[in-house]
């Protein structure tokens, strides 16, 4: 027999089937602001304690890996006021909760150019991996100055290189070869991926992880995506049929 786990939200979870990569498009931070009539850098404030919040929900869950989609590599073309403001919430986020998540054996990753952040940038973020590196709970990767496109050409070229140099032959390059020169490469298969605030599209995220993931679009902003709407999407992902191509 599963075990079910019983919410208060009534969402009951069949705890033998969490997923075990959930991938988040963190959308409507600028919205959420604007109705309450503030600016956006202070949405993407509060942005920062919902990644704290699901993060410590899905660690608990047992949930293996959380990418969250912080930067893409079209995020430069924001005003350049909100794109700095962007590159300081490592240091807010770190700060206020990098001892909580240490104490709740997350472990922090990334993936993307963090080299084309600012020092400042790269040193908090890089701190963060180095101090719970020996964690063996969730991993909360950031998708930081990532695109999905950019990451297909990178693997690309990395093989055609060793191709060039005789150390493999084309026969060598399969899905799997490929896939382990992935940024992702470390982390487990992506099964769900949501995004939030009612746009439907994947926005260069994570083009090639997520060939058979499910995905949810919630109109609900970021900043309002709480426990609750994780089991909702966990849930609604456990009543999916998923069979990859085959029949059941």
């Amino acid at each position: 027999m599963f075990k079910r786990k019983k919410n208060k939200d009534n969402y009951q979870l069949d705890m033998n089937n969490i997923p075990a990569h959930i991938a988040f498009i963190m959308d409507g931070n600028g919205r959420w602001a604007k109705k309450r009539k503030m600016p956006r850098t202070y949405g993407h404030n509060e942005g920062t304690k919902t990644i704290r919040n699901i993060a410590l929900e899905a660690n608990k869950l047992g949930v293996k890996a959380m990418t969250v989609y912080a930067f893409s590599t079209e995020n430069f073309s924001r005003p350049d006021d909100e794109v700095q403001f962007i590159f300081r919430l490592p240091k807010t986020f770190f700060d206020l909760y990098l001892k909580e998540l240490m104490d709740n054996n997350v472990r922090i990753c990334y993936i993307g150019h963090l080299n084309r952040a600012p020092q400042a940038t790269q040193e908090i973020i890089q701190a963060a991996i180095d101090q719970t590196k020996n964690n063996t709970g969730l991993q909360l990767c950031f998708a930081f100055i990532y695109g999905g496109r950019d990451e297909i050409v990178e693997a690309t070229k990395k093989i055609a290189t060793s191709l060039k140099e005789g150390k493999i032959t084309e026969n060598d390059i399969t899905e799997d070869y490929f896939e382990q020169h992935l940024m992702t490469a470390s982390l487990p298969p992506v099964d769900l991926m949501v995004r939030t605030s009612g746009e439907q599209r994947l926005s260069n995220f994570l083009l090639w992880q997520l060939a058979y993931a499910e995905f949810i679009f919630t109109p609900v902003y970021w900043p309002d995506f709480n426990a609750e709407e994780l089991h909702k999407a966990i849930w609604m992902y456990q009543n999916r049929d998923r069979r990859f191509g085959g029949l059941k």
